[in-house]
């Protein structure tokens, strides 16, 4: 069926946003134009100015609109612990679950299959504040993948060189899960990383 050529090019920019499909982008298409003009202009006022001011903290690498940002500026915060994650999605994800630490977020796609090298990555500010002696313990919150696992194991070894601790977040079974269903390394990273109750 032909389209409004604005109409489809509204659906066609909205189809490019992860993990919505060709039905999802219609339907929001068809809410946004049946938004008052003033929310429509808001909405899109909104995404300009999010692309336009915001942008990673220089010390963290969070995404923010002053630098630093809020978290390196909450004196309340636990200056020894340091958890290192991929995204700033997942800072919001370990802030849900109460840790009151700081961070360091990588902020890149890593794939080694592309032949990335390690040593390419921007890693000062993690660096000095592993060199600043504040931090006793590095959490490594990187996804539970092969990039994820090599990352891991370069990051321990930035920290070992500091003479600063290294853990990373336990893997296992999620709660609700089958254990029939789960595949081999699960089951096994859950074994290795079990606790006496």
């Amino acid at each position: 069926m032909r389209l409004a050529r604005p109409l489809e090019n509204l659906i066609d920019n909205l189809l490019k946003l992860p993990t919505i499909g060709p039905k999802t982008a219609q339907r929001l298409a068809l809410y946004i134009l049946k938004m008052p003009a003033a929310e429509a202009r808001q909405l899109a006022q909104a995404i300009i100015d999010a692309r336009e001011k915001v942008f990673p903290c220089s010390h963290c690498g969070y995404l923010t609109d002053s630098d630093p940002c809020f978290i390196c500026q909450d004196e309340t915060r636990e200056k020894s612990m340091l958890c290192v994650a991929e995204e700033a999605s997942d800072i919001i994800a370990m802030e849900r679950t109460g840790y009151r630490g700081r961070y360091y977020v990588l902020n890149k796609n890593f794939n080694l299959m592309d032949d990335n090298n390690l040593e390419d990555l921007k890693l000062d500010s993690f660096i000095s504040q592993l060199a600043s002696g504040e931090v006793k313990e590095v959490v490594l919150a990187l996804n539970p993948d092969i990039e994820g696992e090599v990352m891991s194991r370069y990051l321990a070894g930035l920290a070992a060189s500091h003479g600063v601790k290294a853990t990373r977040l336990a893997h296992g079974l999620p709660v609700g899960g089958d254990i029939e269903f789960a595949d081999e390394i699960t089951l096994r990273r859950a074994l290795e990383g079990r606790k006496e109750i």
